[in-house]
């Protein structure tokens, strides 16, 4: 029987080992941090009931999410004007409901692999990684903070295109076990146990930059001369109607040195109004554009009739001007940033759920591509980009990602420099450069590897400027998504579950 001392101990213990987790990701680039992690909460849980691991699982998913995920904080105080006690409240609500979903995994853990120390092991990375996909649909989804994404800089970066950004989580947590097994195992009593369970920890990591040489897709036509303008607008002032003159002229201004560029870019929502009334402003840059036989792109609010809705509705969207064709409506909105669920009950409550723009509607699925230059490329609106499955279907043919968003919501946490990452984890998992545009930083090229090539100055106004090289083939990620991973920890599930006591009774036959 534990003293009341050692519960609090270990329980502060669980909400570490999950809130440690954050140091794998940017900005702090800790990889090793997630192993470390793993190695702490395992052995806490390992021999617990499945109810305890309810707990534990929450405490786990806590210190992840209150740690990983305290950004939202910026956004609910800074930006929605809530007062900072009520802030706090929704946060620590938001944090506590993330938390609700490894807590349930844990359970699941618990009665999956009964009391057999082994079973367990073996259940836990499978059991993790389900987890990690149910949570990145479950009610439109939270696919943030996946321990696999912290690989796109590190030595399991090579699998990334193989197995995606779920592949990379299992392998991590498999890194773990095994480590955990060899040494359960001991030197001693079985060496050559231990001795194997090591030598396959070790494999990944070894075979991963091997992998990373592998060039997957190939150059397709000449580089694209590229600009994306940073106009760093307070988003106290975005959608101030007698800021939208200000802020569109700042954005021409900055581009007016452009024009000899291939394509520009201005990021998610750059044009404060609906098509309709930004019109004049829009007709004089399709005829620049034109002239100078330059690719431009913005975002904007869009407002009209679509087949898909009765009625005019407001989408978050991408439009083309010049050298380039198509419309592009996001299709993965945030909740309560971008629309309000049970909106005829909630809406009015408090301010939050007032937010200038909160009433977008999805757009449809299977839009077309946009041509650009000459290439088809489909971009991908904030928060779309932490979808791996979503963009490695739907950059079948493109030759190269785009994505624009407004990270201004985050405020100086770490928010933007995790959303960063995943853009790049994208870019690793697709093999394609990316452009990235933003209102107030991280504007950035990466290439197919991942790496950030050339970026803006954060949290200033600024312009981006370079090259950009279009490409052409397949990652066998891009063909098989996340699916075999998923299948393979569903596998191993229903192999290595506990199996009833009626299921394991000695077959008897009539004599």
């Amino acid at each position: 029987m534990q003293s009341r001392g050692q519960r609090l101990l270990r329980r502060a213990l669980l909400v570490l080992a999950g809130g440690l987790q954050t140091l794998a990701f940017a900005p702090f680039f800790v990889w090793p941090a997630a192993i470390l992690s793993f190695l702490v909460l395992i052995p806490l849980c390992l021999h617990r009931d499945p109810k305890a691991l309810f707990g534990d699982g929450w405490l786990v998913g806590f210190g992840l999410f209150g740690a990983g995920a305290s950004w939202v904080y910026v956004s609910i105080h800074e930006y929605a004007n809530t007062p900072a006690p009520l802030a706090v409240l929704m946060t620590l609500v938001f944090v506590a409901g993330l938390a609700l979903v490894p807590a349930i995994a844990f359970w699941c853990w618990g009665k999956l692999g009964g009391d057999h120390e082994r079973r367990r092991l073996w259940l836990f990375p499978a059991v993790w990684v389900l987890t990690d996909w149910v949570r990145g649909w479950l009610l439109t989804g939270f696919p943030w903070l996946y321990v696999g994404t912290a690989q796109t800089d590190g030595p399991l970066a090579g699998w990334l295109p193989l197995l995606g950004v779920h592949g990379a989580t299992l392998l991590t947590v498999g890194t773990s076990v095994l480590l955990l097994l060899a040494g359960t195992e001991g030197w001693r009593q079985r060496p050559k146990t231990a001795l194997a369970a090591l030598g396959l920890a070790l494999l990944p990591w070894l075979a991963g930059p091997l992998l990373n040489t592998i060039e997957w897709t190939h150059p397709d036509g000449d580089p694209l001369s590229v600009a994306a303008v940073q106009g760093n607008i307070s988003q106290h002032n975005k959608w101030d109607p007698e800021q939208m003159r200000a802020q569109i002229r700042t954005y021409r201004e900055l581009s007016e040195p452009l024009w000899d560029r291939d394509l520009i870019l201005w990021p998610e929502t750059a044009v404060p109004a609906t098509q309709g009334q930004a019109a004049p402003t829009l007709d004089a840059i399709e005829t620049r554009a034109l002239e100078t036989d330059t690719a431009f792109i913005t975002g904007i609010p869009w407002y009209g009739n679509t087949p898909h809705y009765p009625g005019s509705v407001f989408h978050n969207s991408l439009i083309t001007l010049g050298q380039a064709q198509g419309t592009y409506h996001k299709q993965r909105l945030v909740p309560f940033g971008e629309y309000v669920p049970f909106e005829s009950l909630l809406r009015g409550t408090i301010e939050l759920l007032n937010l200038p723009m909160s009433v977008f509607r999805p757009g449809p699925e299977n839009q077309s591509p946009l041509r650009l230059a000459g290439v088809a490329v489909h971009p991908f609106i904030c928060y779309e980009i932490t979808y791996a499955d979503f963009v490695a279907r739907n950059s079948q043919g493109t030759g190269f990602l785009l994505t624009v968003s407004n990270d201004a919501w985050f405020g100086r946490s770490i928010g933007p420099f995790q959303h960063q990452q995943i853009a790049r984890t994208r870019a690793l998992e697709t093999s394609r450069p990316l452009l990235r545009g933003t209102n107030n930083g991280i504007t950035a090229i990466v290439d197919g590897k991942g790496k950030v090539v050339k970026k803006a100055a954060h949290y200033k106004r600024d312009v981006l400027t370079g090259s950009l090289q279009p490409v052409t083939g397949q990652t066998p990620f891009m063909l098989a998504g996340s699916w075999p991973v998923v299948t393979l920890a569903a596998i191993m599930i229903v192999f290595g579950r506990q199996r009833r006591p009626g299921n394991n009774a000695p077959q008897t036959t009539a004599s």
